[in-house]
């Protein structure tokens, strides 16, 4: 029976453990996260998948130690396998298992190699990402790819959606690939990175829209952060809004000599934008609480709104 030593968090996390639970491979140690009560967690826990399936879980604040790593040398994996950890692995741990060590990535490699792959393919505007399992090495997302499988991003898809589109990519990959890298016949293909791109990390300072983009971008940029993720934001008179939800709408702007505004139409929020395109406003909050139609707050009551165009 193959063993690995397993790095997991997330929900791509959680089906990588499934997938390798299923498949028979044993797991004698598994990393993860310890929950962050300050993030909107729509995920499994891997956590409670490991106690349900009787395995050794720990979260320690850094796998990086000379404790840990000796306590991989001392297991003598088969495989190393990452899936969706935040941290960094150190080389130790990458030329410790006999048969490679492995990681998840949500995105086609080598585009979107880095931190939140999902979220910056849909800001670009992608109508396709994917998952790749490939080895590690030093450099991030840089390794040999073993096997990818893409998935569509439709127009009006948020995050989560492709999220849960790439969990399972993710998990078909792994079901494929686990027999061939057992039996030590996986394929295996160099990135060319110089094809590619890198992305870093985002914070919530990030979803704020910039007016002077066309309608196309800054309904990517709504979808790209829409809960459960921080959302976009924008700041009208003194009030902070939210914009939750966006569709792209066939209809000409309304005030074409006043872009970007907003404003409301027949029980509908809009955003006339720069470029001659409108966006139509789903889902609408200010200061945290939904704008209905019945109820605007006063900040919101003059119309059209003029949108700085640069915050």
């Amino acid at each position: 029976m193959a063993t690995a030593i397993v790095f997991a968090y997330s929900e791509v996390g959680v089906r990588g453990v499934r997938e390798l639970i299923a498949s028979g491979i044993e797991i004698p140690l598994l990393f993860s996260l310890a929950d962050d009560p300050k993030e909107n967690q729509w995920f499994g826990s891997v956590r409670q998948l490991a106690r349900e399936n009787g395995l050794k879980v720990v979260t320690p604040d850094s796998p990086n130690t000379a404790e840990w790593i000796g306590e991989g040398r001392r297991l003598k994996p088969d495989f190393v396998f990452s899936f969706y950890y935040r941290y960094l692995l150190d080389k130790a741990w990458l030329t410790l298992p006999r048969l490679g060590a492995l990681n998840m990535h949500g995105s086609l490699l080598p585009k979107y190699r880095g931190r939140a792959p999902v979220h910056w393919a849909i800001i670009h505007g992608e109508t396709t990402t994917g998952a790749s399992l490939h080895y590690m090495v030093e450099k991030p997302d840089a390794g040999a790819l073993v096997d990818q499988e893409a998935v569509p991003i439709l127009e009006n898809d948020t995050a989560l959606d492709v999220s849960i589109k790439v969990a399972d990519a993710a998990q078909t990959v792994l079901r494929r690939s686990l027999p061939r890298l057992v039996a030590g016949t996986a394929p295996s293909q160099p990135l060319d990175l110089k094809q590619g791109s890198y992305f870093g990390r985002r914070t919530p300072e990030d979803g704020r829209i910039d007016w002077r983009q066309g309608a196309r971008a800054i309904h990517d940029l709504v979808r790209a952060v829409a809960p459960p993720f921080p959302g976009a934001f924008t700041e009208v008179n003194g009030v902070r809004l939210q914009l939750l939800e966006t569709h792209m709408d066939p209809q000409p702007v309304i005030y074409p000599d006043r872009l970007p505004c907003l404003y409301h139409s027949d029980g509908v929020w809009y955003a006339d934008c720069v470029d001659g395109r409108r966006l139509k406003i789903l889902q609408l909050s200010a200061n945290g609480a939904t704008v209905r139609e019945n109820c605007v707050p006063p900040a919101l009551a003059r119309q059209p709104i003029a949108l700085a165009q640069k915050q």
